[in-house]
């Protein structure tokens, strides 16, 4: 049976209703097409103007025209005097004949095959021999058989538009745009979307005016005019919302179910123990530290999220509420200590936080433990009650089952099942983007108490993007800096005061200082030749203008393991200049680091941009960002000036989010939220709506008995955003 004759229904597999050639089939895998449904949920980026179809002898130069015919004369050549290789071809219509030529790509005459019936797309161009399609893109129509002739030879083209607003869509090699538009109108045609039951109760699509899932898919894929492809967007960007906001308040609830260790340490208590700090806490901190212990005397256990930049003091409010934990007693007892656990996402890290909480509570009558895929530590030593000192795996989970650790930090090998707390009361995960929410919950016991979560990032997130990622914890902000630490001074560099900026360098190193070099690319091969990348730049720099420094690489394609002992080398500063990618955007605090220079600086987010400024914000000592880039329009230069001049990371989050154009936010990559759904995240009204309505359904049907579609669709949603 031919393909196009087939009943067609929403989970059947593409192929089974289009021809598809090799290089098409791998396209869609990579778009994550791979059933009928996807198509439909495979949503224009754009729309551009419609493009008509016309006939051959109707063609004049210069038109931008879409033609239809049956090819011919198909061969593989080379130009006379230039020998450039080519593709040429002859196509037909009804009306006539026209040459077709594609100038370096002589490949073309394998793909192609002579005598099928193509859509061609391309400038009419005029030579000595008359007219042609020059480097014309060519597209099959699904579900046209090569042999049928239809009536592409059998009448001359109507001049009429197949839609009033040409959508583009998400392409990749092998597949083009308007393979996606002729195969979606032949699903709506066949009424496939009308199979499809709408996940959104009707009462709020009414209350929210939104049109139904059947309207939305017409309007999306074949509007008619530009405020049916608006409200299609606007219904499918609440959609999206919606569900992840359901699947969040599910979590919440799910957690909040449970009961907590009762914590409420003494008012004197915490004041003496925040007068043996080096410093005051600023009045975010103290705000943060009272919302957390707050939480502690709560029956539910607590789960809350700590934003702020590097450098605000995060660690601070972690310690002071920590120390108010394995300060306290466990439930009717009057000795021992509830314990605590955190877990950070590099070994190098997670060592960091040790040292750090060892210097918090080296004072107390408590142990702390440390474990790594490395190793174990303990403090304080029996030998030297100063100093921490290597212990066996098994000894530190046999003192860990048994309470005498109170206070363990850890990678991922916090949450193995090996690893039993006796009363762990508390859980605090650095850069909380870093582990998926199956993670954050990894460490509670299945019955008794369940432990008060923290959860704390230096990424600034905009709120409606916290609201959505995050809407099953509560939010803590530390949006100011502590008094003296001096901002990190940050300039625009054009590639004409490169020199200067090596100058500066050089002063920063002679005084025993270290340096960033932050490239948008590991190696060539990626992307633009022009764009500076981490491999050659290393190898240049070296050469050219640091001989006499000691420089390395760093990049998300080494290993892990190797990532961390570059890191710990540059720590050590037997590394003098780190070249790296983005890899270097949240990680470890290097205080002699004092500089960074940031290659393509135009090509970065401004909220990534202030992490990259964050890796020299840990010095007490003048910190310096250098911009390189070469912007030319006015929206990528106003973009520079505000990092440049603006401090808060939250603020130039927001001013991201607004400035950047929907193809450029990058949601699907970083947090595994479509375009769309990151359109929406810019609309406040709309996320708080979709967390109402979420919120106030799950109150009404924890389980969703009444939502069966929905329970299926909050699943899918959920297990495509990570937190990565």
């Amino acid at each position: 049976m031919n393909p196009a004759q087939k009943t067609m229904s929403p989970l059947d597999p593409v192929h089974t209703h289009m021809r598809l050639v090799g290089s098409q089939t791998q396209a869609l895998k990579k778009l994550g097409v791979s059933l009928v449904r996807d198509l439909l949920y495979h949503f224009p980026t754009r729309y551009g103007e419609a493009i008509t179809p016309k006939n051959i002898a109707t063609l004049t130069v210069g038109d931008k025209a879409l033609v239809r015919g049956k090819l011919l004369k198909l061969e593989k050549t080379k130009a006379f005097r230039k020998k450039i290789p080519l593709t040429r071809a002859e196509l037909h219509d009804a009306s006539g004949k026209i040459r077709v030529v594609w100038f370096h790509q002589p490949y073309l005459a394998e793909m192609l095959r002579e005598g099928e019936f193509l859509d061609l797309t391309g400038k009419v161009t005029q030579d000595a021999k008359g007219l042609y399609l020059a480097n014309p893109e060519s597209e099959h129509r699904p579900g046209t058989s090569l042999s049928a002739t239809g009536n592409l030879l059998g009448e001359n083209v109507r001049p009429d538009t197949e839609t009033a607003m040409q959508p583009i869509y998400p392409e990749s090699r092998g597949i083009t745009s308007r393979w996606f538009f002729y195969a979606l109108k032949k699903v709506l045609s066949q009424n496939v979307h009308k199979a499809l039951e709408d996940p959104i109760p009707e009462e709020i699509l009414k209350k929210y005016h939104l049109p139904s899932l059947h309207t939305a898919l017409v309007w999306i894929h074949n509007p008619k005019k530009a405020t049916d492809a608006e409200a299609a967007r606007k219904r499918f960007a609440f959609e999206e919302i919606f569900l992840l906001q359901i699947e969040r308040q599910r979590t919440r609830r799910s957690y909040r179910a449970h009961t907590s260790f009762p914590i409420a340490p003494k008012e004197k208590d915490v004041h003496e123990f925040l007068a043996r700090l080096p410093f005051s806490l600023t009045a975010a901190q103290e705000k943060a530290v009272g919302h957390i212990l707050a939480d502690f005397k709560k029956p539910a256990p607590m789960s809350r999220l700590l934003e702020g930049d590097v450098g605000s003091g995060k660690t601070a409010v972690a310690a002071t509420t920590a120390w108010s934990v394995v300060t306290s007693r466990p439930i009717g007892q009057n000795f021992g200590n509830l314990q605590v656990a955190l877990m950070a996402p590099t070994e190098i890290l997670a060592r960091q936080h040790f040292d750090s909480f060892v210097n918090y509570f080296a004072h107390l009558p408590i142990s702390l433990g440390l474990i790594t895929g490395s190793g174990c530590k303990k403090f304080p030593s029996k030998i030297d009650p100063r100093e921490a000192t290597a212990i066996s795996h098994a000894q530190l989970l046999k003192w860990v089952a048994s309470g005498e650790i109170a206070f363990l930090v850890g990678t991922h090998a916090l949450i193995q099942k090996k690893v039993q707390f006796k009363n762990l009361a508390y859980t605090i995960i650095d850069e909380q983007h870093r582990f998926g929410t199956m993670q954050r919950f990894a460490l509670r016991k299945k019955e008794g108490p369940v432990p008060h979560l923290l959860s704390m990032t230096a990424t600034p997130i905009p709120r409606t993007l916290a609201l959505t990622i995050y809407g099953d914890l509560d939010l803590s902000l530390l949006d100011e800096m502590p008094p003296g630490r001096k901002p990190v001074i940050t300039k625009i560099v054009p590639p004409s005061a490169r020199s200067a900026v090596y100058e500066e360098m050089r002063g920063e190193l002679s005084r025993g200082r270290q340096a960033y070099i932050v490239c948008p690319k590991i190696e060539v091969g990626e992307g633009k030749l022009e764009v500076k990348n981490v491999t050659d730049e290393a190898a240049r720099l070296k050469k050219e203008v640091f001989p006499e420094y000691t420089i390395a690489i760093l990049h998300s394609k080494i290993k892990p393991r190797e990532r961390e002992e570059i890191m710990e080398r540059f720590l050590a500063k037997e590394i003098d200049i780190l070249v790296c990618t983005s890899v270097i955007e949240v990680g470890v605090s290097v205080p002699n680091a004092t500089l960074i220079v940031i290659e393509g600086a135009e090509r970065f987010g401004l909220a990534q941009l202030h992490q990259f400024r964050g890796r020299v914000l840990r010095s007490t000592t003048q910190a310096f960002c250098y911009l390189m880039a070469d912007a030319k329009g006015a929206r990528a230069k106003d973009r520079l000036k505000a990092i440049e001049s603006a401090g808060s990371g939250f603020a130039l989050a927001e001013l991201d989010l607004k400035m950047r154009g929907p193809g450029e936010l990058s949601g699907r990559k970083q947090w595994g939220i479509s375009d769309l759904g990151m359109e929406a995240i810019r609309n406040i009204k709309m996320v708080e709506a979709a967390r109402l309505e979420a919120t106030a359904l799950v109150e009404k049907d924890p389980e969703l008995k009444n939502y069966p579609l929905l329970l299926e669709r909050v699943g899918r949603a959920a297990s495509a955003v990570h937190l990565e």
